[in-house]
């Protein structure tokens, strides 16, 4: 009993939590895994808070077994980002030049996933970046993938 009790604890405080606005749209298995489960490719929605019309889809790797089921594992530094017109484009008020717009915790403790919008006023393009927070042994990850949504074409 206290072992069990021990595990919900430990996977309502360690489970990676999602951002608030995105959406699990699908998701591969990669691995099979003997214990716990498989590690995976998913694909998940976001839709641009402050840019009516956009939404971004974001793949990436999770780690199974048992450290991916309790929420412990470091899920590897692999993602790709496409953004997309879903609907007229329009800018909410005015948009920063360079703004975090979305945000998910891919460990227990330090490693986030976010995503960045940058506005290329000059050819009004909206630049979108996926990047992570932490890479063990560095300060940060150079793993990247960038896309584009044009304002008025």
């Amino acid at each position: 009993m206290r072992l069990a009790l021990s595990v919900m604890l430990l996977l309502s405080i360690a489970a990676p939590a999602s951002a608030e606005d995105g959406t699990r749209v699908g998701a591969v298995s990669t691995t099979f895994r003997l214990v716990g489960r498989d590690d995976k490719v998913v694909v998940d929605r976001y839709d641009d808070p402050r840019v009516d019309g956009v939404s971004c889809y974001v793949s990436r790797a999770e780690t199974g077994g048992v450290k991916g089921t309790l929420g412990l594992a470091m899920d590897p530094n692999r993602f790709s980002i496409a953004c997309r017109a879903t609907g007229p484009v329009s800018l909410k008020g005015n948009v920063p030049d360079n703004e975090v717009v979305f945000g998910e915790k891919m460990s227990a403790f330090f490693k986030e996933i976010r995503v960045s919008r940058m506005f290329d006023k000059e050819k009004q393009v909206l630049v979108y970046l996926v990047w992570s927070t932490f890479k063990v042994g560095t300060d940060g990850s150079a793993y990247n993938s960038v896309t584009a949504v044009p304002l008025n074409h």
